[in-house]
């Protein structure tokens, strides 16, 4: 369950950076949409994983988690999407 989890986080990950890389407006949109898909799937698979873990282990995965949406955060907020692309 952890490692589908890391894989969809990825893909994910690899859906935001190619939408930041494209010059098409729908096509940003489109990966925009896959990238959101990846993460509600995320959020449902960590909703399973957290709800088999015994309360110790849940609030170290929680503190983790909130450090990894942090980090994934700063970095969306670092690297916005310029209004026009010149090229």
């Amino acid at each position: 369950m952890i490692q589908r989890c890391h894989k969809w986080r990825q893909k994910r990950k690899q859906y935001i950076d190619q939408a930041r890389q494209t010059a098409d407006e729908i096509e940003r949109e489109r990966l925009l949409q896959a990238a959101e898909h990846y993460g509600r799937i995320v959020n449902a698979e960590q909703g399973k994983i957290d709800s088999t873990r015994d309360p110790k282990e849940k609030a170290a995965a929680a503190a983790a988690a909130q450090a990894e949406v942090a980090t994934e955060n700063s970095d969306e907020e670092e690297q916005q999407l310029p209004e026009f692309i010149i090229g």
